[in-house]
Order: C-alpha cells, then sequence, then structure tokens
C-alpha cells in the first residue's frame, strides 16, 4: 500500500511539472532543460557557423545543452513550419536569416505567418554586405568587366545561389536590375554546394557572406570584384564597393541572423533569451567571430528587432517585385 501511495504521489507530481513546465519558467526557471535551436540551413554554411558559435557561449551561460538541430529545405520554410508549431515555452527556438519573411512574400502559400506565429525575440548580428565572387577562369577582373561579358547573349554567365527567395538571390537580381544582364540563376539546397560550383567551374559567380569566402580567395580559388555594403568591407579594404566598381547607387547590406520563438512564449522567456543572446555577442571570441564574417553585433531589443522586420518585409517586397522574383 506504500509503494502504491508513494508511485501514485511521485505521478501526481509529474503530471503537475509537466502541466507547469510553462508556469515555472515564466517565474524564473527558464530553462530548466535543454533548448533545440532549429536551422533551416545545411552545417558548413554562415548562417550554421554564425548559429553554433552563439548557441554555445548561451549555452554556457545557461548551464544547459542547445541542440542545435538543422532542418534543410525549402529555403527554411521546413525549420520555420517546425517551430511555429511547437509549443510556446522556450525550448523550440527557430534560427534564421531573412529567409524567414522573404519566403512569405515570394510563395503563395507558406505554412506560417512571420507576425502572426513568431515573436522576435533576439538577434546576433547586421551583416555589412555581401562579396561578389567568380571563378578565376571568367575573364573579368572587375565589375565593369563582368557586365560586359554578361551582356553577350551567346555566352550566359550563371550564378548559385542556395534557392529560390534567400538575400543571395535577392542581391544578384537586384544586381541585374541595375547593370542592365540577364545572369542566370542556378539554385542549389545550400550555399554549401552553391560555393562548391563556382569554385569548380560549374556556375561562373555568386554573392555571399565573406566568412565562407575569404579562405578560398585568399588561395586564389575564387577571384573578388566588390563588395555589396555602403562602405568597404574593413577586413578586404583593397576591394571596392560594387557602387565605387561600377554601378553607382548599388548598396545591400543589413541582413540580420536572428533567434525567433513561437507566438505565445511567455515574455519573461523571451526577455531572458534577449539578454543572454545579447551578453554571448559580447563576449571577444564570440564579437571576434561575427565580425570576421562579415557582420556587426547587435544587441537590440525584442521590439526593436520586430520593426526591423517590419521594415524589411516592406524592403525585401520591393525588391521581389523590381526583380519579377516568383517561386516556381
Amino acid at each position: 500500500m506504500k509503494r502504491y501511495t508513494i508511485t501514485a504521489a511521485l505521478a501526481g507530481v509529474t503530471s503537475v511539472f509537466a502541466a507547469g513546465v510553462t508556469v515555472y519558467a515564466a517565474e524564473g526557471g527558464y530553462p530548466n532543460r535543454p533548448v533545440r535551436l532549429v536551422l533551416g540551413f545545411a552545417a558548413g554554411g554562415t548562417p550554421d557557423s554564425l548559429a553554433r558559435t552563439v548557441a554555445a557561449q548561451v549555452e554556457s551561460q545557461w548551464g544547459r545543452n542547445i541542440i542545435v538541430d538543422n532542418r534543410v529545405g525549402a529555403n527554411g520554410i521546413i525549420a520555420a513550419e517546425i517551430v511555429a508549431s511547437a509549443n510556446p515555452d522556450g525550448y523550440t527556438i527557430l534560427f534564421s536569416p531573412p529567409a524567414l519573411i522573404i519566403n512569405q512574400i515570394i510563395y503563395r502559400k507558406v505554412p506560417y505567418d512571420v507576425l502572426r506565429d513568431f515573436v522576435p525575440a533576439a538577434n546576433v548580428c547586421i551583416g555589412e554586405g555581401s562579396l561578389l565572387v567568380v571563378n578565376p577562369a571568367l575573364p573579368a577582373k572587375s565589375v565593369r568587366e563582368l557586365i560586359a561579358l554578361a551582356k553577350n547573349p551567346d555566352k550566359p554567365i550563371t550564378y548559385g545561389t542556395p534557392g529560390v527567395g534567400n538575400t543571395q538571390h535577392l542581391v544578384t537580381e537586384l544586381f541585374n536590375l541595375h547593370a542592365g544582364t540577364k545572369l542566370m540563376h542556378v539554385p542549389f539546397k545550400s550555399l554549401v554546394p552553391a560555393l562548391s560550383a563556382v569554385l569548380s567551374g560549374e556556375v561562373n559567380m555568386l554573392f555571399a557572406p565573406p566568412a565562407i569566402l575569404v579562405q578560398h580567395i585568399k588561395s586564389g580559388r575564387l577571384r573578388v570584384l566588390g563588395f555589396t555594403g555602403a562602405s568597404r568591407w574593413k577586413l578586404m579594404p583593397e576591394v571596392p564597393t560594387i557602387a565605387e566598381a561600377g554601378i553607382p547607387g548599388f548598396e545591400v547590406s543589413g541582413s540580420w541572423q536572428g533567434w525567433f520563438v513561437p507566438a505565445k512564449t511567455p515574455a519573461t522567456v523571451i526577455a531572458r533569451i534577449n539578454a543572454d543572446v545579447a551578453k554571448a555577442i559580447q563576449v571577444p571570441h564570440v564579437r571576434d567571430f561575427i565580425l570576421r564574417a562579415g557582420y556587426e553585433p547587435d544587441t537590440r531589443s525584442t521590439d526593436e528587432f520586430r520593426k526591423l522586420i517590419l521594415s524589411d518585409l516592406k524592403r525585401y517586397g520591393d525588391i521581389v517585385r523590381k526583380a519579377g522574383i516568383k517561386a516556381d
């Protein structure tokens, strides 16, 4: 009888605990178990390296494991759907670049609404811009020479991206608009195979965050022609901006990398995530990694991050409309 009573009591406690996890978290107990950080892009790319570097530091601050879960596919839509439908308790978090909102712009139907289903909990960084690189076999040593080659209809120039509707796709189509070119899009499942295709010569060029390109530029396997930011990238000051190199007024910067939680996640949990991510990105080795990747650490509040999301819905929407980008 005593054994039954203890067992029943334990079962009751377990039931109450399970039902009260969100309440406990809201009262300051978050996190009390491992946290899952879902990422819609492959290992080895810039989003993955940023996610893992920051997660490792937050993990050490929390004393709880953060499991980075790469759910690759559909330009991040699969990962976003997983988090949008997750229990809003702070234990399933989405790490995403602007593909999260661009998908909503270019696809007729996605299984989530950014403003309805997510809360932008914390931003990790803001991108300074992307580097334009070509395979050295392409006889273009400047942006102007690239444009001249691209205007030859008999020899189309191809560009790789991680798929339809990511920032690299939008940047290149904006380049087409400004330069009067028709660079041919070759989409891949992620940035890593897109880069591999340029390195092998299968594809001629791509725009990408600096972190994934630097080693290949230094080794001579890629030729860099320009940087999309408002000013030259401080770690490669010899590389001109695209505006300087041949397209006056061309500028694309400000790509973010953020943590998102499901709607209805307790405000205290969101505040904890925001504060601890902000703390993590100011740790010297994390900050240095972010800077080397071509980004600036960003400690804005949740409300400020939401305002940025609203602004980018309009900004990327304008690019998609002008470039006539449509998902297949």
